[in-house]
């Protein structure tokens, strides 16, 4: 890892992946950056500040990912050459890991096409322009792209950055297909999966008279409950809250079709009340955990 250029309101940080041991002949199909970011800690507002935000208030970052090509050849400025990987607005209250497509950059690097420099994460802190100095500089930093001097080492493998990659190594193709006939016949399938939608929610009135529950629940007459349904691709987008099990199990189902894929289900859920009538005619208001889905993802 080398860092690179820090300025008020930006940070950037370079590191590099050893992908010598990806064979040449294997298809990279997708490759994700993962990089795990810290809630930010924010310091408490000046005294004569008029702000009502707590020390936990949330706000927002840019992260950027960029592919690094070098330094312009006969150029005496240090600055990389870059191409814009993959971007994402984040909130920064949380802590949480944040998966970045960088197909492109790695599918050069292992064929060969292009040289490895590796990648400059850039933050981007749009508020901290607007906070006074002393403010600032109390605030954490929140990307996780190095160990820290307090860290200790059997903690940082599970927080430094990943480089996950998806890759076939053509086994089973006749021996005359060539790379870009295989490319293509994977272009074909993703074309085919992405006209299926993928996991969401979608609306679901569940109305009690419907079901007979009329009969002793006084209100209300019925209420949204949601459901999921849809298929799990792969490789799996981020935005499907996967769990490690279904990412590996979806991976096995790519080679092994008797392996099921990850299912489309509900990860969040919520209450609701409802009043009811109990065995001696009395009207009851309970409050009923996991009767609406908020949130679905492929487990």
């Amino acid at each position: 890892m080398e860092a690179l250029a820090s300025l008020k309101g930006k940070t950037t940080q370079q590191f590099y992946f050893n992908l010598t041991s990806i064979p040449k002949e294997e298809l990279i199909t997708s490759a994700e950056l993962r990089i795990y970011r810290d809630q930010v800690i924010r310091a408490a507002p000046p005294k004569n500040s008029s702000s009502t935000d707590g020390a936990l208030a949330g706000g927002l970052h840019r992260i950027n990912i960029y592919e690094i090509f070098g330094v312009p050849v006969g150029s005496n400025s240090t600055e990389h050459l870059v191409r814009l990987l993959d971007t994402r607005l984040v909130q920064d209250s949380l802590s949480r890991w944040e998966s970045f497509d960088v197909s492109p950059a790695v599918s050069q690097w292992t064929s060969r096409k292009g040289s490895n420099h590796g990648f400059m994460v850039e933050v981007l802190h749009p508020e901290e322009g607007e906070m006074d100095t002393q403010h600032s500089q109390r605030r954490s930093r929140h990307v996780r792209v190095s160990r820290s001097l307090h860290q200790d080492q059997d903690s940082w493998p599970q927080a430094r950055p990943l480089l996950v990659t998806y890759g076939h190594d053509g086994r089973g193709d006749s021996v005359l297909h060539t790379r870009e006939k295989r490319q293509a016949a994977l272009r074909k399938q993703r074309r085919k999966h992405q006209h299926k939608a993928s996991c969401k929610r979608h609306t679901l009135y569940v109305d009690f008279s419907d079901v007979q529950w009329n009969e002793w629940i006084v209100a209300p007459p019925g209420y949204h409950a949601y459901y999921c349904h849809g298929e799990c691709p792969f490789p799996l987008p981020d935005h499907l809250n996967a769990t490690n099990h279904a990412i590996v199990q979806t991976l096995v189902n790519s080679v092994n079709s008797n392996i099921p894929r990850a299912c489309c289900v509900p990860t969040e859920l919520s209450p609701i009340s409802l009043l009811y009538l109990d065995e001696y005619e009395k009207v009851i208001l309970k409050n009923y955990q996991d009767m609406v889905v908020e949130g679905c993802g492929c487990r």
